[in-house]
């Protein structure tokens, strides 16, 4: 395996990284922002000394625009911040990884309430994947099957989402967009595993190191979020 592509911090679920490069090989990549998120959650979580906050927990963070190669495919990083600073999403070949940026045309897109989110950077990376060839298919992070859809989808095209995504599909301005989305994130609650997914996550998929006794540990920052 070449690479290992991590396309932010997510705050759901914990990456399995290590397992896959332990198992398969690779270089583990992020974008370069993780370090601003490894900031803003290691003070929030009280890492100690051990974690450097600078990435060095994966073997190369990516710029926007850099670009890399899958065996003979191309592929480009593009800086999507919006769901969280450090976003990005993967142009490989014809195909887009968009990270939680968007979701299918039906449910809309992530949400931007988090420690360094921002709607209307959201807005505007959305709109820069958007401008992508109408036939780019894109393979979504996450599917929560919109009301009246039994089935979970992964995949889509960037002209079914400028037509029919039904928080901005064509013609939805920016202000509107925000207007919306903040409007919707202030009814939202934090995800259920978003205490242990962000610790692990932010450090490549590693636990914390261990203290004096060989444990490992998780935190709950009480009265932080």
């Amino acid at each position: 395996m070449a690479w290992i592509l991590e396309t932010h911090a997510h705050a759901d679920h914990l990456s399995a990284a290590p397992y896959l490069k332990d198992a398969l090989g690779g270089q583990l990549a992020i974008g370069r922002e993780i370090i601003h998120v490894q900031a803003v959650f290691g003070k929030i979580f009280n890492a100690g000394t051990e974690f450097a906050r600078d990435g060095s927990e994966f073997d190369r963070l990516f710029e926007d625009g850099d670009r890399f190669s899958i065996g003979d495919i191309e592929a480009i990083a593009l800086h999507v911040p919006g769901h969280t600073p450090a976003d990005l999403a993967y142009v490989i070949g014809d195909a887009v990884f968009t990270g939680d940026t968007l979701f299918m045309p039906d449910y809309g897109t992530a949400r931007a309430d988090f420690p360094g989110g921002d709607s209307r950077q959201l807005y505007r990376s959305i709109r820069r994947l958007l401008s992508l060839p109408d036939e780019t298919r894109l393979f979504l992070c996450h599917d929560y099957k919109a009301a009246g859809r039994d089935e979970f989808v992964w995949e889509t095209t960037v002209g079914a989402e400028r037509c029919g995504n039904v928080h901005v599909h064509e013609g939805v301005g920016e202000d509107e967009f925000v207007a919306m989305r903040d409007a919707r994130d202030a009814t939202l609650g934090m995800p259920k595993l978003i205490l242990p997914s962000i610790q692990v996550n932010m450090r490549g998929g590693q636990l914390p190191a261990p203290e004096s006794n060989g444990g490992h540990y998780l935190k709950i920052p009480l009265g932080a979020f």
